[in-house]
């Protein structure tokens, strides 16, 4: 994460101050988890049938943007399958003892909550099909000609895995999962809901119209709406005697440049300079990425997907193009040709 976005509010990357406030607003059951409802009907049956059989639910694959409760999720059924959960990363995962430590000392019915599984090294991966498919643990002893392999039996566990990026797993490694599942950007209506949940557990007293003004602000994102209204509440405190207004809620927000769709200068910078500088597009990905000094995975994973759901990008073969609607949202002329472009 480069410098900017760490200190982007709108960021939906998780930040280092969100771990500790996002913890005790994080729902414990599945009853209490607001959006994804869909997912979560599917997941109810799948836990209560496996309960019945007294079996550990199959492997279960999230994926989406991040910031939309994928972890949050795998607490969930880790709390309602009554086991423990332990948590790891592919990154942290560097060599086959790491991974074999970590199975070996799983229980019965656990469950191995993976965040960025897409980023685990091959030959690991290569440990954990067995694991998952066999319960087993296959070592290798010795080297060369008298090598031999030693199966170590692990108990039955669950693998959560959760990804920004599935189409960077493997073909083999997803084949794993019995169930997978894309989160989706929430609704407005549900951030809502999200936002007036956790002001009631911090005990902050605000109107109903300031928390749809954060609701309408959070880019559809629960980790973005408990970030604004953290800061919020902190306006509210110093201006409003920590009463949330929808004034204050206006006022604070405005303050920190992000508008009425959650855009904020970083969004607006990237439309601005392909409509400034190329008529709104189309332009290239690495183009876009030299002119506003952005990584090309940054703007292709954390910047566009708001855009796009927003109706304000395209993504075409010929490159990025900027949609009428973004134009008239920047109060801004649409060129005659943008609608044929698109």
């Amino acid at each position: 994460m480069n410098k900017e976005e760490d200190n982007r509010i709108v960021s939906s990357l998780e930040k280092k101050d969100d771990k500790s406030f996002d913890i005790g607003l994080r729902p414990k059951k599945l009853s209490d988890y607001i959006g994804q409802e869909k997912i979560k009907e599917n997941l109810k049956i799948f836990m209560e049938a496996a309960r019945k059989r007294n079996e550990p639910i199959e492997h279960v694959l999230l994926y989406g943007p991040p910031g939309l409760g994928k972890t949050t999720l795998a607490h969930i059924i880790a709390n309602e399958m009554n086991v423990n959960i332990k948590i790891t990363s592919g990154p942290a995962i560097e060599k086959a003892g790491d991974l074999a430590a970590i199975l070996t000392n799983l229980q019965e019915g656990d469950v191995l909550f993976i965040d960025e599984i897409h980023r685990l090294n091959k030959n690991i991966e290569e440990i954990l099909y067995p694991a998952m498919e066999d319960y087993a643990l296959d070592i290798i002893i010795g080297k060369g000609p008298s090598a031999r392999t030693l199966r170590l039996e692990l108990p039955k566990f669950t693998v959560i895995g959760a990804t920004t990026k599935v189409g960077a797993i493997s073909h083999p490694l997803r084949d794993r999962f019995g169930n997978i599942y894309r989160l989706n950007f929430y609704k407005n209506e549900d951030i809502a809901k999200i936002i007036k949940r956790n002001a009631k557990i911090l005990n902050v007293e605000a109107e109903e119209e300031a928390l749809n003004e954060i609701s309408y602000r959070a880019r559809k994102t629960p980790r973005i709406a408990n970030r604004l209204l953290k800061r919020v509440r902190d306006f509210a405190e110093v201006k409003s005697n920590g009463i949330i207004t929808k004034k204050i809620s206006q006022d604070s927000l405005n303050a920190l440049e992000i508008d009425e769709l959650g855009l904020d200068e970083i969004d607006r910078r990237i439309l601005k300079t392909i409509i400034d500088k190329f008529n709104g597009g189309p332009i290239g990905l690495s183009t876009l990425a030299a002119i506003t000094f952005e990584e090309t995975e940054t703007i292709e994973e954390i910047y566009e997907p708001y855009l796009m759901q927003l109706g304000f990008l395209h993504r075409t073969p010929r490159g990025r193009i900027v949609t009428p609607e973004a134009y008239r949202h920047l109060n801004l002329e649409p060129p005659s040709q943008q609608n044929n472009l698109l």
